[in-house]
């Protein structure tokens, strides 16, 4: 009897030591690809680069190989950083990048010390006032206070949302900037193009009309011929060697900021890479039927360019791939899991719910349409079969300066990971 309760115990832990093993390195993927020594994993101090060599190396050391004679598929992009560290001062206040402000990705340098004309909803959405307003700003910095959206005829806030848009984009609107102040949450994106004015998104609480001057002190660097690369590694099948499946996800983010605002991309997505890893790890240690391709890809945050890179210059035939499954955003899952392409592939749907029933793992699975959302949609559009999947729930950081390896839960990520693995071997 003594026998048997220890062999129990020997399966129960040795299960729960590799379970906790799984979590563990994903845990360390993550808190390496979202440390200060990534860079944010952008343009600015070869984040990218450093992130890509690091997903090499991780291929390497669990014996996958490269598709080819390296792991590395280049290519080239255009792209606005910025280098420098920034200032921006109201009056003699001066902001904090990252937390009261953000510039816009495709900003243009700017320095000096300007004046400010006040543009409030109101105004915006009289002709005669909106046009005496920019005629007056011409020499000055455009504040636009977009706080109060009081607009009760649906019509005239879009048609207001529209011409502040236009306000900051259109060439012919002739101001020193365009600073933005509202409620919303601040969040940053990347750009490959440079506008022809600086934008800056204030949500700092204060009240415009006391502004008397606005310093401001940007650099940018634009890029145009910079090269980064997917990383692409591949375990052979045991059965069908020449059917694939392939899995990605996007390991770039934002990157810097200037020197002093770094996003670190958490969970968008060091979460989705560890997640691609986790799976790799696995398989080349329990060899799938079908040849597996894992895919980091580069360039999403910019349109999805390392998808498109590698969708048109594939270095498998991408008629052999039985299914491909984008993961993006995998680090919570509180509210389970939703499923881009779901009513598309819908007998694929039906077998990822009925796995995730039988051996209830994640809370549900929701269903989507088609959505060209993330890398996915590169590959959907030459006909390969895929889903996107995402986990839904949990913290709200995107985009910003939130998004740490601290903060990531990691809810549902074994069982997430058991789910897939499972679905996989069923195909």
């Amino acid at each position: 009897m003594k026998s048997f309760v220890c062999l129990l115990l020997i399966v129960f832990f040795s299960g729960y030591f590799a379970f906790s093993q799984d979590l563990d390195y994903a845990k360390q993927v993550v808190s390496k690809l979202a440390s200060s020594d990534m860079k944010g994993r952008g343009y600015v101090e070869n984040g990218e680069k450093i992130a890509s060599d690091y997903i090499a190396a991780e291929f390497e050391k669990m014996g996958l190989k490269p598709v080819g004679t390296s792991y590395f598929q280049p290519f080239k992009l255009s792209v606005n950083t910025f280098p420098n560290s920034m200032v921006c001062i109201f009056n003699k206040d001066t902001l904090k990048a990252g937390i009261d402000y953000l510039v816009e990705a495709c900003s243009p340098k700017i320095e000096g010390t300007f004046k400010v004309v006040i543009l409030t909803r109101a105004e915006i959405a009289k002709q005669e006032t909106l046009m005496a307003k920019l005629d007056k700003a011409k020499n000055s910095i455009l504040y636009i206070d977009n706080r109060e959206k009081e607009e009760t005829d649906k019509g005239i806030k879009k048609k207001v949302d529209n011409l502040i848009e236009a306000i900051k984009y259109d060439p012919q609107v002739k101001v020193k900037a365009v600073i933005v102040q509202s409620n919303e949450k601040l969040t940053w994106d990347a750009s490959t193009t440079v506008n022809s004015k600086p934008i800056l998104s204030i949500n700092k609480e204060m009240d415009p009309q006391n502004l008397k001057s606005i310093s401001l002190n940007i650099v940018n660097e634009f890029k145009e011929k910079y090269e980064t690369r997917n990383v692409i590694g591949f375990i052979e099948g045991n059965e069908k060697p020449d059917s694939f499946i392939v899995v990605t996800a996007h390991y770039d983010h934002l990157g810097l900021m200037g020197k002093d605002v770094c996003f670190f991309g958490a969970n968008d997505n060091a979460s989705g890479v560890a997640y691609i890893l986790n799976l790799a790890k696995y398989y080349s240690v329990n060899k799938p039927k079908y040849s597996m391709v894992f895919i980091a890809l580069a360039a999403e945050e910019l349109g999805i360019l390392g998808a498109k890179e590698y969708a048109e210059n594939p270095t498998i035939n991408l008629k052999k791939i039985k299914f491909l499954i984008n993961f993006d955003l995998a680090g919570t899952g509180d509210e389970g899991i939703r499923v881009v392409n779901g009513s598309v592939y819908k007998n694929k749907f039906d077998l990822l719910t009925k796995l995730n029933t039988e051996n209830n793992l994640l809370p549900k699975i929701d269903i989507r349409g088609e959505a060209c959302i993330s890398d996915h949609c590169m590959f959907y559009m030459k006909g390969v079969p895929c889903f996107y999947i995402y986990t839904q729930g949990g913290i709200k950081a995107y985009h910003d300066i939130y998004d740490k390896y601290e903060t990531l839960p990691f809810t549902e990520f074994t069982d997430y990971v058991s789910l897939m693995i499972k679905f996989f071997d069923a195909l």
